[in-house]
């Protein structure tokens, strides 16, 4: 019997402040982050997945905790830092839905996930994983140190079988500076077998002139397969046998917050599912495209389809 496919999602959740509406002056607080939000969004999906992360023991900590539950979030791999809290960010949105952010994170516990009680449990049994997922993002919280055990959790994972699924998400403000952001992607590309960038943020880190350099880069970096989001253009698949585009609807974005993450999940639980690099890709595209059309990183459920991923035909 095929085992239940397990994702681990390994990052940081914080608390999160938007505005209720466009230049408005009141504000509404949830939660979120990039990995956090691709779990929220498996979950949602029907994947068995889990979220690996530090919390602390304040009230927001148990608060999302609690919400992580109630999403289907797996928090096994959860663990506690009795002296820190989650950290905070808030996001503004111009008129067009592109945002901007500002954080405050430094002394966050999920910067201290590798002091905390259990860190080498959790990592050890994450390296069962059917899929690892990763971004830049969480590689910048840590120290260079700190970062060698993520690759060494990664290496374990395709060694063992499994998928490391990585989003450079590149944002320059959480890096000390460019060089050490890509000197840090590239250490660790060698384990990644599901590459998952946005042209804009691999364009900044890397100097790719468009989609093709993008996925050329990244499947000579050791990657089976690519898929680069293009933002309204839809997204470029690669793997060995060639590259295709893969377009998607025109939307009036309100939001962008969320659009690259709910892709990420969208795809990896249609290729779990058995699709094909190229129907993930529009399946992706689809759940994007409804994501930016609301506000906040992760949307209500009542507009969440019903029936994202179809059946695989199986003369597929």
């Amino acid at each position: 019997m095929t085992r239940t496919p397990r994702i681990v999602c390994f990052g940081e959740c914080m608390i999160e402040l938007s505005r209720t509406a466009l230049g408005g002056k009141s504000w509404t607080l949830s939660h979120a982050g990039d990995c956090y939000n691709v779990a929220a969004y498996l979950a949602r999906l029907g994947c068995n997945v889990s979220f690996m992360s530090a919390i602390g023991t304040d009230m927001f900590s148990n608060e999302m905790y609690e919400a992580w539950t109630a999403e289907g979030v797996g928090t096994e791999f959860v663990l506690r830092h009795a002296e820190r809290a989650p950290g905070l960010y808030a996001i503004r949105v111009d008129s067009s839905g592109e945002r901007s952010f500002s954080y405050w994170r430094d002394q966050s516990a999920a910067r201290a996930f590798f002091d905390c009680y259990g860190a080498n449990a959790a990592l050890a049994a994450a390296s069962s994983a059917q899929v690892l997922y990763l971004s830049g993002v969480t590689l910048s919280l840590y120290t260079d140190a700190e970062r060698a055990r993520i690759s060494t959790l990664a290496k374990a994972v395709r060694a063992n079988g499994g998928d490391v699924a990585l989003d450079t998400n590149y944002r320059p403000r959480c890096w000390p500076d460019r060089v050490t952001a890509r000197r840090t992607i590239e250490a660790l590309a060698p384990a990644v077998t599901i590459a998952l960038p946005t042209l804009d943020d691999d364009a900044t880190l890397f100097g790719d002139r468009d989609a093709k350099d993008c996925a050329d880069r990244w499947l000579q970096m050791g990657a089976n397969e690519v898929a680069v989001k293009l933002g309204p253009k839809g997204s470029l698949v690669a793997t060995a046998s060639g590259q295709q585009m893969v377009s998607t609807e025109p939307r009036q974005a309100v939001d962008t917050t969320g659009a690259g993450d709910s892709f990420n999940a969208a795809y990896l639980a249609a290729r779990l599912a058995g699709h094909a690099p190229l129907a993930a890709a529009s399946i992706g595209n689809r759940l994007a495209g409804i994501v930016v059309c609301n506000r906040g990183a992760i949307i209500p459920r009542v507009v969440m389809p019903m029936a994202l991923i179809p059946a695989v035909p199986n003369n597929a």
